[in-house]
């Protein structure tokens, strides 16, 4: 009912209560009603006995009404569940997951108490900063090729971030959005599956949008940035989250129809890694390696040649570039 009356006061200046109450079919008090329940959600709407009501400004919140208001999606974003104060998406949309929800689900907060990337690292979620999302996905995919789910939607968040803010940023293999050298999102692919069949995958993604300098100061390394800090000045999280489920959605599209080869040649376009001096560390060798990369297989795993002249394939690991 909300979204109706929502369309409505989008679609013209002022409106009736009276009229809102004809088209939905209910009392003017019930309009009021609603009226005052989007009020406490933070929509500004302003009334006048004599022209009705007038939706001044949304909200700044990540509202599925708002989302939706705009998504070109058939099946990624087409349910979302918003939070204000949420654990981790990822937590809650595996637990969804797990009990059968649809693929597609967005799980979405204003911020996150225990929000984590790669290997357990905490993401610093400030309220209403940045991004914080996760996506319910149930591909026909082997559990190696899920190696590959970071890097097409490493495709995605980056056309999403150039159309929101018209900063072109840069893949670091094999998760990591970076600008101006400094990573500014990052995306994380958890699954349940069995030894040749993946159940689900749940697709999580943070980006730093309007993450004020002060809390990117406190990331160890001073490796943070954000876009608001690359573009000088805020930029729409709403418009950011349409483009990027609408963007994600063509290429998962893409993905599960033709494969991998078409988005890894768009991969290597935007990639800071491919032709880098590099030094990986993968937990495992010491010293670990060291060498150039040169190019991604058809698997998504990065190519390194030693000094050696050796060729590595390597399959995960945390890359430094020289």
């Amino acid at each position: 009912m909300q979204s109706m009356i929502l369309d409505a006061l989008r679609h013209e200046r002022w409106v009736s209560g009276e009229k809102l109450g004809e088209k939905l079919h209910i009392s003017r008090t019930a309009v009021w009603k609603h009226i005052n329940e989007l009020r406490k959600n933070g929509y500004q709407i302003d009334s006048s006995p004599r022209l009705g009501y007038s939706l001044i400004e949304p909200p700044d919140l990540l509202l599925p009404d708002e989302i939706s208001n705009g998504l070109e999606t058939r099946v990624i974003g087409k349910n979302i569940l918003h939070y204000r104060v949420i654990t981790s998406t990822q937590d809650a949309a595996a637990e969804f997951a797990k009990n059968g929800i649809a693929e597609g689900t967005v799980v979405i907060a204003e911020t996150q108490t225990n929000g984590r990337g790669r290997k357990g690292r905490k993401w610093i979620s400030p309220s209403k900063g940045g991004v914080y999302l996760s996506i319910v996905l149930r591909p026909n995919v082997t559990p190696l090729q899920t190696i590959q789910m970071p890097l097409i939607a490493g495709v995605a968040v980056l056309k999403a971030i150039h159309k929101a803010s018209h900063v072109a940023p840069k893949i670091k293999w094999p998760n990591d959005i970076i600008i101006g050298g400094k990573k500014v999102a990052g995306i994380l692919t958890e699954m349940n599956c069995e030894i040749d069949l993946v159940n689900y995958i749940i697709l999580g993604i943070g980006v730093n949008v309007n993450t004020p300098k002060s809390v990117m100061e406190k990331v160890p390394g001073g490796i943070a940035n954000s876009l608001a800090n690359e573009c000088g000045g805020r930029v729409s999280r709403v418009k950011l989250v349409q483009y990027l489920l609408n963007e994600f959605e063509n290429i998962y599209t893409e993905f599960r129809a033709n494969g991998f080869r078409s988005i890894r040649e768009e991969w290597k376009v935007s990639s800071n890694t491919i032709g880098s001096w590099v030094k990986i560390s993968d937990g495992l060798d010491k010293e670990g390696i060291e060498g150039q990369a040169f190019d991604i297989d058809e698997d998504g795993f990065l190519l390194v040649r030693k000094k050696s002249g050796d060729l590595m394939k390597v399959i995960s690991g945390e890359v430094l570039l020289n």
